[in-house]
């Protein structure tokens, strides 16, 4: 037996901003950020849990509270209870009575549930030696269904019809997963696409994207329509005729400026338009949808919980599902989810690209084509080439492919010096970043001292 002895928070930040990287729409200056779990038992084995809730700066703050609001939960607990239930640990936080009343299952406090259930399934991961993907694809179908909470799916997905999915795909994980492990999992990038980025060097961007093997990319759009026109026809220039290009608004439109926006862009052949508009806009999803067709409509790496994944698969307001590892609570949500889009037949591209969500939601892709969907013919991760250093096991990702991991865990665990050095506000980066600023403050008072005294004497 080991026993949960320590729960460490950190406020990881990085200074993504200055370049422009991750700007879009409605996000023109995010500093890619991390509120960071790290699980420690007294079992003697070496072996840690970690996991994280994505962000882009201010806030990160209020969600790393979240999670530490969460420690009594964990502290001093049977670590073994806790791993071997999973579905009943993901329910005794989910459901919570007092802490439901700050969602119920959305929002920071659901985020927060979300790291420390992904850090459980690290820990899990690694006690069994094996990458998380992997672990979940060895599970039965009944071990899984007994992972998902049922509540509120019943009217589109029973726990009988989940087991069916699962054990129809059964009979062929073993040659998936060796078709997994030689031909790799699609990618896409998004890298060429920040809305911040000169032409110039979205046209280098795209280049590089397509000699790396891409067969898609995407741009971000909506801030300005002439603009937009502009760097699609700058990407088409660059990619050709046969590289998928989609765009992303980011939430930025009502669902009338949607349709008639992309009405503008549809000439040069658009893969998807993600986020349209709000997340929490089924109806509105779905009009777009009707509206924009027959160019898809993409969305998920906002929206909160499985209901709403329900409701928009029942609207058909969607027919690209985008999960996210760090957005709904979870490993467990996110098979409830992927167990959606396989009974209503939509592909699975899931968001990623931030801090570390790469590295982690690969794993559920993978689970997916193996064991619950069989399927990745149109399916794509999203690849975005920022901060892969930062992790112990970072994605490998060439010939326009994911290729599996193999290092036991979930993929979330960052290096300690990583953690020390970009810890806001006290980390060696961010202090030497203020002191830097002061300094410069500084010089500029005193020119402008040495200017204005002369002045002064002459008066």
């Amino acid at each position: 037996m080991s026993t949960i002895i320590a729960v460490e928070t950190s406020d990881v930040r990085f200074p993504t901003s200055r370049d422009l990287d991750g700007s879009d729409a409605m996000n023109p200056d995010p500093d890619y950020s991390a509120a960071y779990l790290r699980v420690v038992t007294d079992s003697g084995d070496g072996h840690e849990g970690h996991g994280f809730v994505f962000t882009i700066g201010r806030g990160n703050d209020v969600e790393t509270a979240a999670i530490k609001a969460l420690t009594p939960y964990l502290l001093g607990r049977n670590a073994e209870e806790l791993l071997d239930d999973m579905g009943g640990t993901w329910r005794e936080l989910a459901h919570d009575s007092q802490l439901r009343w700050l969602g119920p299952e959305k929002g920071v406090m659901h985020m927060a549930i979300g790291a420390v259930i992904n850090a459980l399934w690290d820990l899990k991961s690694k006690r069994a030696g094996l990458p998380l993907w992997q672990l979940l694809a060895e599970m039965s179908p009944e071990e899984l269904v007994d992972l998902v909470d049922f509540r509120y799916l019943t009217d589109a997905l029973t726990r009988e019809e989940a087991l069916e999915i699962l054990r129809k795909a059964e009979a062929g994980r073993g040659a998936r997963t060796a078709t997994l492990l030689a031909e790799g999992y699609p990618g896409y990038t998004t890298t060429p696409g920040w809305l911040g980025y000169s032409d110039e060097k979205l046209t280098r961007l795209a280049h590089e994207a397509v000699a790396s093997g891409f067969k898609q990319i995407k741009l971000k759009v909506g801030a300005d329509l002439e603009d937009d026109i502009r760097r699609l026809r700058t990407a088409r220039a660059a990619v050709g005729p046969d590289i998928k290009i989609a765009v992303d608004a980011n939430q930025r439109w009502d669902v009338g400026q949607a349709i008639e926006w992309m009405s503008h862009l549809a000439p040069f052949d658009i893969a998807w338009i993600e986020e349209p508009t709000s997340p929490d806009d089924i109806l509105g999803h779905a009009a777009i949808a009707r509206g924009v067709a027959p160019i898809p409509v993409a969305t998920g790496e906002h929206v909160q919980n499985r209901v709403m994944f329900k409701q928009m698969l029942q609207a058909n307001a969607l027919s690209v599902l985008q999960i996210d590892a760090a957005r709904v609570a979870g490993v467990n949500e996110n098979i409830a989810i992927l167990l959606l889009a396989a009974k209503f037949g939509v592909r699975v591209c899931p968001h990623a690209g931030g801090v570390g969500l790469c590295e982690a939601v690969q794993h559920l892709s993978m689970f997916d084509f193996v064991a619950v969907s069989g399927q990745k013919q149109d399916r794509m991760i999203e690849f975005v080439d920022h901060l892969h250093e930062h992790f112990v096991a970072p994605i490998d990702v060439h010939d326009g492919c994911y290729w599996p991991p193999l290092v036991p865990g979930g993929g979330s665990e960052m290096h300690a010096a990583s953690i020390a050095e970009y810890t806001f506000p006290d980390g060696a980066f961010w202090l030497a970043d203020a002191a830097a600023a002061a300094e410069a403050i500084g010089e500029v008072a005193a020119v402008e001292l040495s200017v204005a005294a002369p002045q002064k004497d002459l008066v």
